[in-house]
């Protein structure tokens, strides 16, 4: 039997500004998917990181199916309603139409999706960030599949010693390229590492086997204007032919800067906290990321483990505050602001206009 797992996502409101989700959105959406257990789904675990609503859901009705994700466009869309009920700020936020045309994909929500084989023991992380760029899992991807100084199995196990293949997406030049490590290493980096053009969207075994997939919508791009940061998600197989999952978590115990944090347009340090944690406050922050990590047996999920609840990621948040004191201190100068190019959030062409007739030749 093959199982999908499907984590789509969308932020349809929040108490107080960006900050949460409302109890009762969560407990409708729980209701939501509990109606479709047994029929549609096997399985599934609602939550929340921040301002969005994370739909976890397993199933046997393969990657991009359409009552898959009218279900969850549909509970999207009561969330939205009931958000507008309660006052909540940016009601709907994510929903970028009003007709569901049987993918939700480019129509706002973000989306990562696998179809396997299960193995006797099968391992699913999955990663749910908040006010931060589509492509903020480059680097911790090339760490848990590339790196063998995170990864010690890329030297020691004989199923990882080959190496992955990483999907890559020109998500500006909607365009991709799959690169094989470690013989393509220098390529991949010289691409991933420019993170508005390249984002990674999936690892493969040499096999061929997938491994991991990230969602990689940029919901500005595709609204044609600014609507929020990307808050990507992402899921991983571990143990058992991948990076176990001590090697998957491993890269968010040192904090990195990202794209995102305020209005979609400053750099900040991603914090690994858990579940009750992900509440981004300050200036909109800092940037915040959960790990769920759930055992599955013939798409039933178990109970998770809140991965970055762990006190051994108590000096990764302290470095993240005091990366976040150090950026905060620039204001609006780079590089804490995003140059142009970058920024999803701006009054530059508006101000440049004003000011256009002022200017001199030197």
């Amino acid at each position: 039997m093959k199982t999908t797992v499907s984590l789509i996502k969308a932020d349809i409101g929040s108490i107080g500004g960006h900050i949460r989700t409302s109890d009762e959105i969560l407990d409708l959406c729980k209701k939501k998917l509990q109606e479709e257990k047994g029929k549609l789904l096997i399985d599934f675990y609602v939550t929340r990181c921040g301002d969005d609503v994370e739909l976890l859901m397993t199933h046997e009705s393969g990657v991009d199916a359409k009552e898959i994700h009218s279900l969850a466009w549909d509970t999207f869309k009561e969330g939205a309603e009931l958000a507008k009920e309660q006052g909540l700020y940016g009601a709907g936020q994510d929903l970028l139409s009003d007709a569901f045309s049987g993918n939700v994909r480019g129509m706002g929500p973000g989306i990562c999706e696998m179809e396997f084989e299960e193995r006797p023991a099968e391992v699913i992380i999955a990663f749910m960030a908040d006010k931060t760029e589509a492509s903020a899992f480059n680097l911790p991807l090339y760490e848990m599949f590339a790196n063998p100084f995170n990864t010690a199995g890329l030297v020691l196990d004989p199923k990882l010693h080959d190496g992955f293949k990483f999907e890559v997406h020109d998500v500006k030049g909607s365009r991709k390229i799959i690169l094989d490590t470690p013989e393509e290493s220098y390529d991949l980096l010289a691409l991933i590492g420019l993170t508005d053009i390249y984002a990674v969207k999936r690892v493969y075994r040499k096999s061929g086997e997938i491994s991991a997939v990230a969602s990689t919508e940029k919901v500005n791009m595709i609204a044609g204007r600014y609507v929020g940061k990307d808050d990507p998600a992402m899921l991983v197989r571990a143990q058992s032919g991948y990076p176990a999952t001590g090697e998957i978590v491993n890269p968010f115990a040192r904090p990195f800067f990202i794209a995102g944090w305020m209005r979609g347009s400053h750099r900040g340090p991603i914090m690994p906290v858990a579940e009750k944690d992900a509440n981004p406050s300050r200036f909109d922050g800092p940037p915040r990321i959960i790990c769920l990590s759930f055992s599955m047996k013939n798409g039933v999920l178990s109970t998770p483990v809140d991965v970055f609840s762990d006190v051994s990621f108590d000096n990764a948040r302290r470095q993240a505050n005091e990366m976040a004191d150090y950026m905060r201190r620039h204001g609006p100068f780079q590089p804490h602001l995003l140059p142009p190019g970058e920024m999803e959030y701006t009054t530059l062409p508006e101000v440049m206009k004003k000011l256009e007739s002022r200017f001199e030749k030197l």
